[in-house]
């Protein structure tokens, strides 16, 4: 058997324990006539006001159309859903649930929630707190993992979405506001000239950023900017290691990039990240502080 790391086997081991202490081999999940599966389909149906594109369903819960079709019929079959059309497009099929599906995810809360109060009984307040926060931790790291960084072409819908937000949030912070015209152009972070990076989460645009080269050698980082649903992820600092390994691979030596005096937190992160401050290189009207990092050879 080939060998594995660690971390791979230890992410493996705490899943089978997981999914055996929850239940999650019953082909009866909680006691009810439902494998997981479509317990956990039912339930995301159900958040939803009206009907949901089954289309959406698909991208949220990563499911294969024709498998997510068989368990949108068996639902449909129990009474639990009905099947309809998007009101605005007839060709997009959309499902919603009915009011005997409703009641059906009320008892399943109930009971996943006295599921959970029974692993917990066990631990004393503080250990609960401590199984809390590494749930969460453990949360983030995944949700990190699973983000995908590509470069596009700055001129399609997602690049000047992420830009355009990067834009509103900048004009919001900085006390003397942020024009757009600032943003860098396509052809500066296009080809030999420079790359553009967007962050993905379950196919949305969550992230982004430029580097662009300014002289033989030496690149600029420019518009890292994460969407506030993603923030704390630790997705700025994976854009910025993403362009430097961009710029490493174009056979640039050096970085640097610069920030205005309200992006605190922007200018800790560049130190952590082994930035060092240098004197101004640019008359950038935005800056007030300047960085510049070493990059190994490629």
């Amino acid at each position: 058997m080939e060998s594995v790391s660690e971390d791979v086997a230890a992410l493996r081991s705490f899943n089978r324990y997981f999914t055996r202490r929850i239940g999650a081999l019953d082909e009866r999940y909680l006691g009810q006539d439902r494998p997981l599966g479509e317990a956990r389909l039912l339930f995301e149906i159900a958040g939803s006001r009206s009907g949901v594109p089954l289309r959406d369903l698909r991208t949220r819960l990563g499911l294969d159309a024709g498998y997510l079709s068989r368990m949108v019929k068996a639902l449909e079959a129990q009474g639990m859903v009905r099947l309809g059309t998007h009101p605005d497009d007839s060709r997009m099929r959309t499902v919603e649930v009915t009011d005997a599906g409703r009641a059906e995810v009320a008892e399943q809360n109930r009971r996943a929630d006295a599921l959970v109060s029974g692993l917990l009984r066990g631990l004393a307040p503080d250990q609960r707190r401590s199984l809390s926060d590494a749930v969460a931790t453990a949360r983030r790291l995944l949700r990190l993992a699973a983000l995908t960084v590509v470069p596009v072409d700055a001129r399609t819908p997602d690049a000047r979405a992420c830009l355009d937000a990067y834009a509103a949030d900048l004009d919001a912070r900085f006390p003397e506001g942020f024009d757009p015209a600032d943003l860098v152009g396509p052809e500066e972070v296009s080809g030999d000239a420079g790359v553009f990076l967007v962050a993905y989460e379950e196919g949305r645009p969550v992230g982004c950023g430029a580097l662009r080269r300014t002289e033989p050698g030496v690149g600029e980082v420019k518009h890292v900017w994460v969407h506030a649903d993603a923030r704390r992820l630790g997705l700025a600092r994976r854009l910025l290691a993403a362009l430097e390994a961009e710029a490493v691979d174009r056979g640039l030596t050096v970085v640097r990039l610069d920030t205005h005096p309200a992006l605190t937190e922007a200018r800790a992160m560049y130190e952590r990240a082994g930035y060092t401050e240098i004197p101004a290189y640019s008359d950038h009207v935005y800056a007030g502080h300047w960085f510049e990092k070493r990059l190994p050879r490629g």
